[in-house]
């Protein structure tokens, strides 16, 4: 299901469609980690330990200098790394005849390169290659998408209120956000379901928990956190959070992060939830059995009051043990445990509702200007909310993949 259109970027199918996988965001996954590096094996069966990524090269010649890597339990190695979407990459842009090459010692693609192909360097020197597709954390439509929601809360401070949602009428307006908001419902339970396939019920809510308590800069780490000590190692008390913390040295980013959200702070956070309710997944379970089914139509006060999500909220505070409150509970519910819940199970009640009523959470800054200048909420009849948020969010990602 996938070609390539040019040397930096791949056609794939996703759940709506055609999307796109650009070089560049490989090289930010290698950059920031975002795969399961304990598992780290070359094609040639040696184990592959990245003590250090390298510097990203924005300029001509291989894309990270200096890296610093070692093979299973040997010696470190400096050197530099390339990384294309497919091995075939390597000989199309004539690498080999190239000095400033000369210094690659691994190779890094996106795809299993066919059987028996090799990458070689000046002098017929084989250089060993790592295929990142079956280590990545997450599927590749979900590190698309995400990856557009990062570029566009990058700019959202200075976001203004798009004119052709100016010029809707009111009822045109809301329904084009009711229905971007019920496109990104459906994405986020589909991704829901491949993390639940992958890994199961425990796992996948103790993975969705802590990546969710790093968010936004410090995901990748937290997932490896999750994947090293699985949930049992933090109901038995067996996860020291300092140990984990430097298990990732140097892979967490504290550049504009609060206090609250450091790492070692989220993940005593974390211990502490577990520790008051160790068995919260099956808590969770239990706690989506009996939520009501909601409708997106109504008001959002009206919907808030008929449907108790005020004291809905308390409940999955108290199955989080009372260690997390505000906006970032209401991102653990909707952006982790309400999508999990939907996707649990075929045919499940329609909770949709709930997710498109609930409180708004973190907001890229700008798109709650943007929704009052619209008019479409206002403090009283009709309060800020998730849904309306996210709906504004996928007509903005929408439209900037149609530029």
């Amino acid at each position: 299901m996938t070609k390539v259109t040019a040397s930096t970027v791949a056609e794939l199918q996703g759940l709506y469609g055609p999307f796109s996988f650009p070089e560049k965001l490989l090289q930010k996954i290698w950059l920031r980690g975002d795969f399961d590096r304990d598992a780290a094996t070359a094609l040639d069966g040696r184990r592959v330990r990245v003590i250090a990524p390298g510097k990203w090269n924005l300029l001509g010649g291989p894309d990270f200098r200096g890296a610093r890597l070692r093979w299973g339990d040997g010696p470190e190695i400096t050197g530099d790394v390339e990384l294309h979407l497919h091995a075939t990459d390597w000989a199309a842009h004539a690498h080999a005849r190239d000095p400033a090459y000369d210094g690659v010692v691994l190779h890094v693609v996106l795809f299993p390169p066919e059987p028996g192909q090799r990458t070689r360097g000046a002098g017929d020197r084989e250089i060993p290659v790592l295929v990142l597709l079956p280590l990545l954390l997450h599927d590749l439509e979900e590190f698309a998408a995400d990856e557009a929601v990062e570029t566009l809360a990058g700019r959202a401070t200075a976001l203004r209120v798009p004119e052709e949602l100016v010029a809707l009428g009111p009822d045109e307006l809301t329904a084009l956000l009711h229905a971007q908001a019920a496109m990104r419902w459906r994405q986020k339970v589909h991704f829901a379901r491949l993390r639940l396939r992958r890994l199961g019920w425990d796992a996948a809510c103790h993975h969705a928990a802590l990546e969710i308590l790093g968010y936004r800069f410090n995901r990748g780490p937290m997932l490896r956190v999750a994947a090293r000590s699985p949930l049992a190692a933090w109901k038995e008390g067996r996860v020291d959070v300092d140990h984990a913390v430097a298990a990732e040295h140097g892979a967490w980013s504290l550049q504009g992060v609060r206090p609250a959200n450091r790492p070692r702070v989220r993940l005593r956070q974390y211990a502490g939830w577990v520790r008051a309710e160790p068995d919260w997944t099956q808590q969770l379970a239990a706690l989506g059995a009996r939520l009501p089914q909601a409708s997106a139509e109504a008001t959002t006060g009206l919907a808030r009051r008929v449907h108790r999500i005020a004291g809905l909220r308390q409940q999955f505070g108290r199955l989080c043990g009372g260690a997390v409150g505000g906006t970032r509970l209401d991102n653990l519910v909707c952006d982790g445990f309400l999508p999990l819940l939907a996707a649990r199970t075929e045919g499940a009640p329609e909770i949709s509702g709930l997710w498109f009523h609930w409180y708004p959470g973190d907001l890229p800054p700008g798109l709650g200007r943007s929704l009052r200048a619209l008019g479409v909420v206002d403090r009283r009849a009709v309060p800020m909310n998730h849904g309306l948020a996210q709906g504004l969010l996928g007509w903005l990602l929408e439209h900037d993949a149609r530029r």
